[in-house]
């Protein structure tokens, strides 16, 4: 049977397209009401968005090594979202890891490998211990001059959180929304779970298989988003902060959240930390993220539980998918 059509917007926000997809829902409503979420999207990129001048984050990255900056509630929910995985983590994500901006380039015709001198000046102004965030009086400060915040993946995730919200708070219950790498699900389709596909991280034409989901935020990391060939070795996006160099314990990790905002930070520690780190990270949690991870050699590793709503078409063999 074909499913009943979707009710549809997008818009391209915070430098990729959000899309609000409603089902089941008066169509007159569902269109207005995935128009508000994206206008609070357009909203939060106002304060979170480190690439506008006026935004909070960028006032908190000048004002680096000096006085603290007063942040609206929004922002600081975001920066303890960010400060929580960082700690949990134990930096293998970093909120303040775009003191490195710029030293890769991956885009066709720019693209550029740092002197490892470079890289080590840089990483000594990442630390998230040098974020202080003060609660009760609303304020955000970096301890060290050239130290960055960058919000990244963190702001659409929450961005997604708050989208959610506004529909459920207008009684839409059945919906999925995108913003780049995330996607974010509530509720059913024609009755049954919504599907979120993961990508095969060498054949772009394929998924490997799903999670079913009636809630949570979906977050993949892979190896394969930004990247390029050059002396055999593939030169990606995401940076272990050990070292400086391509994190290469994984080449791809689609991670499920209660939150968005904790989704996106989470898959990219776990694609640093590599399968058994990753698994240790997320036994200490108090909230439930499932985990499909693929290493190197295409072995996948889930941890417990995740099963319940994951499957791999075809079949794993051997614990693999095919290469």
């Amino acid at each position: 049977d074909r499913k009943a059509p979707l009710v549809r917007r997008r818009r391209k926000l915070m430098a990729t397209w959000f899309e609000v997809a409603i089902a089941g829902a008066d169509a007159q409503l569902a269109e207005q009401v995935a128009e508000r979420g994206l206008d609070e999207v357009a909203r939060l990129e106002g304060l979170l968005s480190e690439w506008q001048p006026g935004s909070q984050i960028s006032a908190i990255n000048a004002s680096a090594g000096g006085p603290p900056v007063k942040v609206a509630p929004e922002v600081m929910e975001v920066l303890s979202a960010g400060l929580e995985v960082s700690r949990w983590s134990e930096g293998a994500y970093d909120l303040s890891w775009a003191a490195l901006r710029g030293l890769y380039r991956f885009q066709p015709g720019q693209r550029r490998i740092p002197d490892m001198a470079e890289v080590q000046a840089a990483l000594r102004r990442v630390g998230h211990a040098g974020i202080e965030l003060d609660t009760k009086a609303g304020t955000a400060r970096l301890s060290t001059p050239g130290m960055a915040i960058g919000t990244g993946g963190i702001a659409k995730g929450y961005a997604l959180d708050r989208v959610g919200a506004i529909l459920r708070a207008e009684g839409i219950d059945n919906y999925m929304l995108f913003a780049g790498g995330q996607v974010q699900v509530h509720g059913l389709r024609e009755g049954r779970p919504w599907r979120v596909g993961i990508r095969h991280p060498r054949v772009g034409t394929r998924y490997v298989g799903f999670f079913e989901l009636s809630n949570g935020s979906v977050s993949t990391s892979g190896d394969y988003e930004h990247f390029f060939m050059a002396d055999g070795k593939r030169w990606h996006h995401i940076i272990d902060l050990k070292t400086g160099l391509p994190a290469r314990r994984s080449i791809s990790v689609t991670l499920v959240a209660e939150k968005g905002v904790h989704a996106d930070a989470l898959s990219t520690a776990c694609f640093v930390l590599g399968p058994d780190r990753c698994q240790a990270m997320l036994a200490k949690q108090e909230r439930r993220a499932d985990v499909a991870l693929i290493a190197p050699d295409f072995s996948v590793h889930v941890n417990a539980g995740s099963d319940a709503r994951l499957r791999f078409t075809p079949p794993l063999l051997g614990g693999k998918i095919a290469p």
